[in-house]
């Protein structure tokens, strides 16, 4: 199938699920390091290769200098599209040469030159693994290393052979290059994975599950596989490196994630238990089963699990609920802090709280406005709507209504004169 390919609902004609645009390989890492090479005239290439002139005088123009064999077998990458087939049959001829110089040389420019032809240069390659120079196998290594992300179907059994590797260079060589082709090419990890998990041996598979990490959100239903085979292994070192990929399943796939927590929240292990915890808090708490899952850890006899889950219980209930659990919880345990943090949560402030915490939850009294006390303390008489605006009209003062009750009668003029007067001295 394209990897360019969309599938989509045959119903709805929309995409199930989106395809990210491939991104362009690049191959400036391919290249050999920098040197003469790259300041040699591209007609001159093909003579310093194959060895017909033994040295070449570099021009003032191209830097000066002197070009040997080896920088002219580093620049056949470099030559004419025409002439490719013959740069070709000297590269192949370099990497069998007796001297080691140019055997390192020609696996130095292996890379970059396999994009424009890759024929036999896998196979001379694997050759170059078994060189009895050490100086050979590391640039064969490194040029392993290479080459596995852009043709891994190509190096792909010389890639199961150099994992099994009983030299520890070459082992650990292999498991960085499996670690760079996973990232281009997840399913190629995950059959790696997958083989390597099976082994006996538990440095094969300590080292694989490393590098489950990698393949977490981009291996598909055959990663999460994996990690489920990896949490279930009887290692404890192994089921650690799968359980570091849970947090990353908990934000790219909840629904998986919970499946695997759930299976592992009760390992032996302590540091398997750690990295499950911090997946559990990155879970909906809203859905029943992460709710169920946090009341059996906070009945779980690992204190960190416990204290873990306790600190969650505010946030998955609340009200009589959350009373409930946390008092039935209470009676079982036996640590201070636990008993403290659960003694909180059971007790219910608004009844069982002193006077000051139970008045928190009172209503406020409404604040009463002044000019609505004066105006209930000294009500307006309205005037009748069918009173004419005359003056020569008379007042009858004997029907006038009596001032409320606690309020001083009012004055009348002879009152209000005889309090202006002074009184009499005494004589």
């Amino acid at each position: 199938m394209s990897r360019g390919y969309t599938a989509r609902d045959p119903r709805t004609g929309k995409p199930i699920r989106r395809s990210k645009s491939a991104k362009d390989l690049d191959i400036r890492s391919l290249y050999p390091s920098e040197g003469v090479w790259e300041r040699i005239p591209v007609y001159e290439i093909l003579k310093l290769a194959s060895g017909d002139i033994q040295n070449l005088e570099l021009s003032l123009t191209n830097g000066g200098g002197f070009a040997r064999r080896g920088d002219g077998i580093r620049a056949l990458h470099r030559v004419y599209e025409n002439l490719i087939p013959r740069a070709h049959e000297i590269l192949l001829e370099a990497l069998d040469n007796n001297d080691a110089a140019i055997r390192i040389a020609a696996l130095e420019v292996s890379p970059i030159f396999a994009l424009k032809q890759h024929t036999d240069l896998i196979p001379c390659l694997s050759d170059r693994l078994l060189d009895e120079s050490a100086g050979v196998r590391a640039m064969a290594r490194r040029s392993l290393q290479l080459m596995s992300p852009v043709f891994p179907s190509g190096c792909e059994e010389l890639l199961r052979r150099e994992l099994r590797d009983t030299r520890k260079e070459h082992r650990k060589n292999a498991f960085e290059t499996l670690r760079e082709t996973a990232k281009a090419w997840p399913e190629v990890g995950c059959l790696h994975i997958d083989e390597l998990l099976r082994e006996e041996e538990l440095d094969l598979r300590r080292r694989s599950s490393k590098i489950l990490r990698t393949i977490a959100t981009k291996g598909g239903a055959e990663g999460w596989d994996l990690i489920g085979w990896a949490l279930e292994d009887i290692d404890a070192q192994v089921r650690r490196n799968g359980a570091q990929c849970l947090t990353v399943l908990a934000n790219s796939e909840p629904s998986i994630a919970m499946i695997l927590v759930e299976s592992a929240i009760m390992d032996e292990d302590t540091n398997v238990r750690k990295s499950v915890i911090r997946a559990l808090k990155k879970l909906d708490m809203e859905n029943p089963r992460v709710t169920s899952m946090i009341l059996d850890g906070a009945r779980s006899r690992d204190y960190e699990l416990r204290k873990a889950c306790v600190d969650q219980l505010s946030i998955i209930m609340s009200g009589d609920a959350l009373r409930e659990a946390a008092g039935e919880l209470l009676r079982h345990e036996t640590v201070p802090e636990l008993r403290q943090r659960l003694g909180a949560l059971a007790r219910d402030v608004e009844l069982d709280g002193s006077e000051d915490e139970k008045n928190k939850f009172l209503a406020a009294v409404d604040v009463v406005k002044d000019e609505f006390v004066e105006e209930e303390m000294f009500p307006k008489n309205p005037v009748p709507e069918n009173l004419e605006d005359d003056s020569d009209s008379e007042v009858d003062y004997e029907n006038i209504p009596p001032p409320p009750s606690g309020l001083a009668k009012p004055k009348g003029e002879h009152e209000i004169e005889k309090a202006g007067r002074r009184e009499p001295e005494d004589l």
